[in-house]
C-alpha cells in the first residue's frame, strides 16, 4: 500500500497519472473484509504512436482493485495476486488449473535489467542497505538462501479484440505490466526504512495524503501560470476500427489489411 501510493505520486505530473476516484471498505463472501479502489489513469503521452492513432486525445483507463490481504483482483486488465511466504516454487497458487510453464515469467528484483529512465541507485537492490532491519544488499543467489522472503505471484489476464490491433495491443500491455511490477517490487523492498514499523492506521493516513497530492498533480497544468487549471473538457467519442476503410481514415497505414477482421469492436471514451 504504501508503495504503490508513493509510486503513483511519483508517477503523475502535467495532467497524466493517477486518479483516484474512490477508496472504500468492501466485503467479499469468501475472503473477508477489504478494501475497493477505483482509479482513473490518464496516460495519453506514455502510449505508443501507433495506438496514439486511434486512442481520443484525452485518454484514461478506468481501474477497479479489490484488496483482500493476501489476495487481491484488479478489473479491466484482470491482475489476480496472491502472495505466500516462499521464493516462488509453488506452480499452481490459485489452486484451479495450473498456467502452462511457458506463459509464466519470473520477476529477480535483483537481476532483471530495468530501463535507464527507471533507475535510481538508491532503488538498486545491489546498492540498498536497510539501517532500520539491517537487510541488504541482496547478492546472486538471494531467492535461494534469503530469509525471510516473500514472492508476489500475479496471474494477468488481458483481451483487445480490435482488428489489426490485438497481438500488438496485448503483448503492449503485458510488458507495460512487467516493467511497472518489477520497478514497483524494487521500490517496495528498498524503501523498507519509509514504511518499516508503521501500523495499518499509519499507512492508511499516508495512503490518504498521497491521493490528495496525486489527484492534485493529475489536475494541474505547467503550462498555466494564472489561475488554478479548469477542469477537463467533456467529450464522448466513439471509434469503429473493424474495417479496412476505418483503419485507413484514421491515417493507419502499417497494419496488415489480409487479415480476417473480428467481430464488430468499438472503443469508448465517456465524459469526465
Amino acid at each position: 500500500m504504501y508503495m504503490i501510493s508513493k509510486h503513483s505520486c511519483e508517477q503523475s505530473g502535467s495532467g497524466e497519472g493517477v486518479e483516484v476516484m474512490r477508496n472504500e471498505a468492501d466485503m467479499h463472501p469468501q475472503h473477508g473484509q477489504g478494501q475497493l479502489t477505483e482509479k482513473r489513469i490518464y496516460l495519453s503521452s506514455k502510449l505508443p504512436a501507433w495506438a496514439r492513432a486511434f486512442a481520443p486525445r484525452f485518454f484514461y483507463l478506468t481501474e477497479k482493485s479489490w484488496n483482500f490481504y493476501p489476495y487481491t483482483i484488479t478489473g479491466f486488465i484482470r491482475i489476480e495476486t496472491r502472495f505466500e511466504n516462499n521464493n516462488g516454487d509453488n506452480d499452481n497458487v490459485f489452486g484451479d488449473t495450473p498456467t502452462p510453464p511457458e506463459n509464466v515469467s519470473f520477476l529477480d528484483i535483483l537481476s532483471d535489467p530495468i530501463s535507464e529512465r527507471h533507475y535510481k541507485e538508491s532503488e538498486d537492490p545491489s546498492r540498498w542497505m536497510s539501517s532500520k532491519t539491517g537487510r541488504g544488499p541482496l547478492e546472486k543467489g538471494w531467492r535461494d538462501d534469503h530469509k525471510p522472503i516473500m514472492c508476489s505471484y500475479k496471474r494477468v489476464q488481458c483481451s483487445f479484440e480490435v482488428y489489426g490491433f490485438q497481438t500488438k495491443t496485448e503483448d503492449f500491455i503485458h510488458k507495460s505490466i512487467q516493467d511497472i511490477l518489477l520497478v514497483g517490487h524494487r521500490q517496495a523492498v528498498t524503501w523498507i526504512d519509509e514504511w518499516h514499523g508503521l501500523s495499518l492506521d499509519e499507512v492508511r493516513k499516508y495512503e490518504q495524503t498521497m491521493q490528495e497530492k496525486t489527484n492534485s498533480k493529475v489536475k494541474s497544468n505547467p503550462c498555466n501560470t494564472g489561475p488554478p487549471a479548469a477542469s477537463r473538457p467533456v467529450f464522448s467519442r466513439s471509434i469503429s476500427v473493424t474495417d479496412e476503410r476505418s483503419l485507413k481514415k484514421m491515417g493507419v497505414t502499417t497494419v496488415d489489411m489480409s487479415e480476417s477482421p473480428l467481430p464488430h469492436s468499438r472503443l469508448h471514451s465517456t465524459p469526465e
